[in-house]
């Protein structure tokens, strides 16, 4: 229990801060290639589609899993309290409070983390849907 109750938050957090270093990076390098995306060079639909949603997925799979991780950590400082309040023998309600303060924490940066790459993922599939549309349109007129 000893490990659990002094390296879980900083295990989650660092999990979410990779996660949130992941959708930051990713969604840069999103933004510049739908900015130069040239859709003449495409031979096929399915190759553009492919090329546009290259990373979504990932995005996808944080946004899914940042809450759950977050939650990973709140029941894990729950649990650290709950411990705490046992082996003293007594309840302390400050103590308490502040270690459920704690605890709950890791749920609002997962939902920091969830949020805004929610936002991000489908920011980024409405362009994917444009730009397919624009090339439907362009290989229609031919």
């Amino acid at each position: 229990m000893d490990f659990v109750k002094s390296n879980a938050e900083h295990i989650i957090i660092a999990i979410l801060g990779i996660m949130s270093f992941i959708v930051v990076w990713y969604a840069i390098e999103r933004i510049i290639y739908y900015s130069k995306v040239d859709i003449n060079k495409f031979s096929s639909y399915d190759a553009l589609e492919e090329a546009l949603t290259k990373n979504l997925t990932t995005l996808y799979i944080i946004y899914s899993n940042a809450p759950y991780i977050g939650l990973l950590g709140t029941v894990a400082g729950i649990m650290v309290t709950f411990y705490d309040m046992g082996m003293a023998g007594g309840i302390d309600t400050k103590s308490i409070m502040v270690g459920l303060s704690l605890a709950l924490k890791a749920t609002a940066i997962g939902l920091m983390v969830a949020i805004p790459t929610l936002m991000i993922y489908n920011g980024f599939n409405r362009k994917v849907d444009v730009i397919l549309n624009r090339y439907k349109a362009l290989n229609e007129t031919k």
